[in-house]
């Protein structure tokens, strides 16, 4: 198995896609961290002599501004997970390139967990740099306008915003021992599709008090529980989830009760014990 971890790290940091995605990361934290700074000045001038409305405007600010990067970082880390997943079995099937693996006295299981591990260890890695890099350059460059953060808020939400990604790999595995690498792309991108706008009509159900919607919402989430999860993240983060702007933002309109969370790490194990099982009975 470590022999597979090793191989899929290699494959990973290879291709071109990881590098580009490295370089545009660069490019985002640096766009948000100019976003902050102006923010931040334009705050203090806008709300001169403005004492009384000072507080509320300013605490909305704060979580807008933060829930932007994290949002965005989410969509980020989602792309990338995907793009560097569904290949993971069907790339190396579609180029013969796992005849050589599998002549080794190497189990099945014991191939995909390693590629289980392998890329998640790399996009565990990228979550955690880019949650830290969001909240550092947000402390850093906000002023007054810098999101205040409970110690306890931060690990919480950053635990789950930084394992989240092991569930698209799990996906991404579960469809990649089925079918080739273009239809694993386009389904799973899809199935992330699905769950954000899921999210999208859960938090519009909730502002309009429509149980329909919000139903509508749950069972998207239910169906593909990713952003389910970031909403939990964002909730724990911030303290303006109920609000109107927090919904147009991707945030946390309606936060996902901590059964979600149990169900996303249930999802997550189930797919990849589906992969296993798949694998082991397929000819390839």
């Amino acid at each position: 198995m470590l022999s597979i971890i090793k191989l899929t790290f290699r494959e990973i940091l290879s291709r071109r896609i990881f590098f580009i995605t490295l370089l545009m990361t660069l490019a985002f934290l640096i766009f948000f961290g100019v976003t902050n700074h102006y923010a931040a000045q334009g705050f203090i001038q806008a709300m001169h002599g403005f004492d009384s409305a000072n507080t509320v405007i300013q605490n909305s600010i704060r979580s807008q501004i933060i829930m932007m990067g994290l949002n965005f970082s989410s969509m980020i880390l989602a792309l990338l997970t995907i793009l560097s997943t569904v290949g993971g079995v069907a790339g190396e099937i579609e180029n013969h390139q796992i005849d050589t693996i599998l002549a080794r006295p190497l189990p099945r299981r014991s191939y995909i967990l390693g590629k289980f591990l392998g890329l998640g260890t790399v996009v565990v890695v990228y979550a955690l740099s880019l949650f830290v890099g969001v909240l550092l350059i947000n402390q850093l460059t906000g002023g007054d306008i810098a999101a205040r953060l409970e110690p306890s808020s931060v690990v919480q939400g950053g635990l789950i915003f930084v394992l989240s990604p092991l569930l698209i790999v799990a996906a991404g595995l579960w469809l990649s021992t089925r079918m080739s690498t273009i239809n694993s792309g386009i389904i799973l991108i899809i199935l992330y599709g699905v769950g954000f706008v899921g999210g999208l009509v859960e938090q519009i159900g909730t502002l309009l008090n429509n149980p329909s919607l919000i139903n509508t919402g749950i069972i998207s989430s239910l169906i593909f529980p990713y952003n389910a999860l970031f909403r939990k993240t964002d909730a724990l983060l911030t303290d303006s989830g109920n609000s109107a702007m927090a919904m147009f933002n991707g945030g946390a309109g309606s936060e996902p009760s901590n059964l979600m969370l149990g169900y996303g790490v249930f999802y997550t194990v189930a797919l990849l014990f589906w992969a296993i099982r798949h694998f082991e009975g397929r000819d390839v």
